[in-house]
């Protein structure tokens, strides 16, 4: 018996990188796999169907059930589409993974307004659309008096939790998934759908070249930049196990998971009344000089 015997699983970029490792990790825990991928590069361009086939094949041939699909993740319809074709093929859907991603790192006062558009489309807008099209399946269904286990597994990233320096865009959408998280779990608790983030740390077409020299593999003993240690936790989000947990966020890297504390309501100055101009520098010290100093931004 597999942690996630007969759930439906969508992981989108599912054929490369880490989200290979969710697919493969999925379907040996007994899960049907649909295997989105656009085939594109690291940076967006192009497309490659036979990427999300390759690794279909692969699945099949070690006895799980998957399809390749290609649809564009930030594409309305095509998402749309992707879900029916889940429910369809396998006859449910029970878990979204959106995983997939790309890069155009660029210093803030030199990034173009298509580089910062492309991201945000490809990761939050990308985040939005097949959770959309699968939430909208799930309260229908739990509006219909049927037990529902659905789960969401969004990816944030550390530069979205504490910044990255060359990364505006990137850092800017992943702390809008972040976000996105939060309200997903209030909004659709009640029907039955948990939502979780993560910020990885591991060796990817898209880290390699920013971290080259921490992503190269390890010569002997544990690989803690494998992609594959990413999928157990991710996984576990995805089964029924984990249904008390909701609206979290975890960094995980190598053997380490920890919960990224996020945002939240600090020391606070209080005169009870509207601030006097010449008041404002002094509670303003005062606050900062009563909290936890800011974590560092990456490339700082």
């Amino acid at each position: 018996m597999g942690q996630c015997d007969g759930r439906v699983v969508i992981v989108t970029g599912g054929a490369r990188g880490v989200g290979r490792e969710h697919s493969l990790a999925f379907a040996r825990e007994g899960a049907k796999v649909v295997v989105n991928d656009l085939g594109g590069a690291a940076d967006g361009g192009g497309s490659n169907a036979g990427v999300a086939s390759q690794l279909v094949e692969e699945i099949r041939a070690q006895g799980g059930e998957a399809i390749a699909n290609g649809a564009d993740v930030a594409d309305w319809d095509a998402t749309e589409e992707l879900v029916r074709t889940a429910i369809e093929t396998f006859g449910g859907l029970d878990v979204v993974v959106n995983n997939a991603g790309i890069l155009r790192d660029r210093m803030f006062v030199n990034t173009s307004i298509e580089e910062w558009d492309l991201i945000i489309r490809v990761h939050l807008r990308g985040h939005f659309c097949t959770s959309r099209h699968a939430a909208a399946y799930w309260r229908d269904r739990a509006k219909a008096g049927e037990s529902v286990a659905a789960r969401i597994v969004n990816t944030s990233s550390g530069a979205g939790l504490q910044g990255s320096v060359g990364q505006s865009n990137y850092a800017a959408a992943k702390a809008g998934i972040a976000a996105l998280t939060l309200n997903q779990a209030a909004e659709l608790g009640r029907y039955g759908i948990t939502a979780n983030c993560i910020a990885p740390s591991a060796r990817t077409r898209l880290t390699e070249g920013v971290f080259e020299d921490m992503m190269k593999p390890s010569e002997g003993g544990f690989d803690a930049m494998d992609p594959a240690n990413i999928s157990p936790l991710v996984v576990w989000l995805g089964s029924e196990a984990s249904g008390d947990i909701t609206g979290r966020c975890f960094e995980v890297e190598g053997g380490k998971i920890s919960l990224a504390d996020g945002w939240r309501s600090g020391p606070a100055a209080d005169n009870g009344q509207r601030w006097q101009l010449t008041e404002v520098g002094d509670a303003v010290r005062e606050v900062i000089a009563k909290s936890n100093p800011p974590q560092k931004v990456y490339g700082t």
